[in-house]
């Protein structure tokens, strides 16, 4: 694919189209189903990366219009959505009791009527994870217990993470001591910002270790990151340091998940699983509310990256108003309605 067709230009770190393995094989890697260990930081191959914006921005226009999804496939996909989703409560005036209604939302995101009328069993849908501020771990642990769900922490001095690289870090493991199974870890942006990649590379491999058995999801903050390329090589940093997930915003910045910033950041997980066989997961957050929009990245994450990046092992939205709408639509599925606000509350 040329660089204009596909918006984005890479080169691999060893200058062509393959590389040779860790175990000294020469070709592409095969794909591996454990987690991405990282690789070798590769000043060369981030500076290497180019986007075309245009090209971007024109297929990401293309999502919509060219999009139509109906009656039982549309309901399919808005349950995908769900299993899909980190149900979040991240606000100043969170509490223990707003926190073990959250828990309760997530084991039983759809009311039990909606389910019924189609043709499934109470409990048959939950989310991918409930995500809290680190005070609130164990109480999310507790209330979610023997439901599989997991807690995920955002445990770094989110959201500006301007403390000292040791505050955060004993923030992590801290998070990870009190049961948390994910934590969502933010950047320090004035790396990306000012090029110092090889920074960034180590702040994140620091938090990988840290995090020990936990899966890391590494929040860029693309919405103060400028340019598209800069989010592209960010993305391509955090995956070498040994992300298991690259994630868009904290939710807090004035600009966050887009359409254009999310297609670089999944072709770039996509060309990453291309060079090493290992693949990243994904994580939109911060202003997806809509029945519609959750569909949008659904069909972007089958035709950019394929369909095992519909699931929750490797896509995640960070929501915490788009459940609402998506049980209003799935009510209106079954019985031809549409509800009031208050029939679905989040928790």
């Amino acid at each position: 694919m040329s660089t204009r067709e596909s918006g984005t230009r890479w080169t691999s770190p060893a200058g062509g189209s393959s590389r040779e393995s860790r175990s000294g094989t020469p070709g592409p890697f095969p794909v591996h189903p454990e987690r991405n260990p990282g690789v070798p930081f590769d000043e060369g191959a981030v500076q290497d990366i180019r986007v075309n914006r245009s090209a971007v921005e024109r297929r990401a226009a293309s999502l919509g219009p060219r999009r139509s999804i109906k009656k039982e496939w549309q309901a399919a996909w808005l349950l995908r959505a769900i299993t899909c989703m980190d149900l979040t409560t991240l606000s100043g005036d969170d509490t223990p009791g707003r926190v073990r209604r959250l828990c309760a939302k997530a084991r039983s995101p759809v009311r039990g009527d909606i389910l019924e009328a189609m043709g499934l069993s109470a409990g048959g849908v939950q989310v991918g994870a409930v995500c809290v501020y680190h005070t609130f771990v164990r109480t999310a642990v507790t209330a979610l217990e023997g439901s599989g769900i997991p807690v995920a922490a955002v445990s770094t001095a989110f959201p500006a993470g301007l403390e000292p690289l040791s505050t955060r870090l004993a923030e992590i493991r801290a998070s990870v001591e009190e049961g948390a199974q994910e934590i969502d870890v933010v950047i320090q942006r004035q790396f990306p910002l000012l090029g110092e990649w090889g920074a960034l590379y180590d702040e994140i491999c620091a938090m990988r270790e840290a995090c020990g058995g936990a899966h890391l999801k590494v929040i860029l903050g693309t919405g103060e990151l400028g340019t598209l390329r800069t989010v592209a090589r960010a993305s391509q940093v955090a995956m070498m340091a040994g992300a298991d997930f690259i994630k868009t915003s904290t939710g807090k910045e004035s600009i966050n998940a887009t359409l254009p910033v999310g297609l670089v950041m999944v072709r770039s997980l996509r060309r990453y699983r291309e060079e090493t066989g290992f693949r990243v997961g994904f994580k939109p957050a911060g202003g997806i509310r809509t029945a519609r929009e959750a569909l949008l990245w659904l069909s972007l994450m089958k035709e950019e990256a394929g369909p095992e990046w519909t699931r929750p092992g490797l896509f995640r939205f960070g929501a915490s108003t788009l459940l609402a709408d998506i049980e209003r639509q799935l009510e209106h599925h079954v019985t031809g309605r549409y509800s009031a606000w208050h029939r679905h509350p989040l928790a």
